[in-house]
């Protein structure tokens, strides 16, 4: 009898081994189908152009293209979209860009009816690229951004984009 319950036990753990091999299978499959569709290691890039990946960039790209930040010099952009949009830092870059693409990712696999015609900057997005604008311009600009030196966070310093709204970009502020 224990001989008999034995082999039932085996095959029906090998029936289950085998779905779920199968669906873990279907799983990488179709992650690495969309990871390629999309582009995906492209994004572990600094260049723009995978910014524009997605539709939803069009203008914004566009309007990159068309501003001094993305002219070259020596055959390289002066900035790059992740050189005002993420931290410098080579831990905090790779956090801020695994948070925003897995964020982006499950809005556009999960929300597409709710999905923006633009995006826009949230508040972590509007302190990294405020304090990104200090960090490149503050040789020349430091009388006028000096507040905001001391405490970048700070609701009442002076923000770069206040009066520099349309650099880089033309929406997203």
């Amino acid at each position: 009898m224990k001989l008999h319950n034995n082999r039932k036990s085996r095959q029906s753990w090998s029936f289950l081994s085998k779905v779920f091999a199968f669906l873990v299978v279907v799983i990488i499959v179709s992650g690495g189908y969309t990871f390629y569709n999309a582009k995906g290691f492209s994004y572990l890039s600094n260049n723009p152009e995978a910014c524009n990946n997605c539709h939803i960039m069009n203008d914004v790209y566009a309007n990159y293209m068309s501003d001094p930040h993305s002219l070259k010099s020596n055959g390289k952009q002066r900035a790059t979209c992740s050189d005002c949009h993420l931290p410098h830092g080579f831990v905090s870059k790779w956090i801020a860009k695994a948070q925003s693409g897995i964020g982006h990712g499950y809005a556009f696999t999960f929300k597409l009816d709710d999905l923006p015609v633009n995006l826009s900057a949230n508040e972590k997005s509007k302190k990294i690229v405020q304090q990104n604008c200090i960090n490149c311009h503050s040789d020349y600009a430091g009388n006028v951004v000096n507040p905001t030196l001391h405490e970048v966070s700070s609701s009442n310093s002076l923000q770069c984009v206040s009066c520099h709204e349309n650099v880089g970009h033309r929406r997203g502020f």
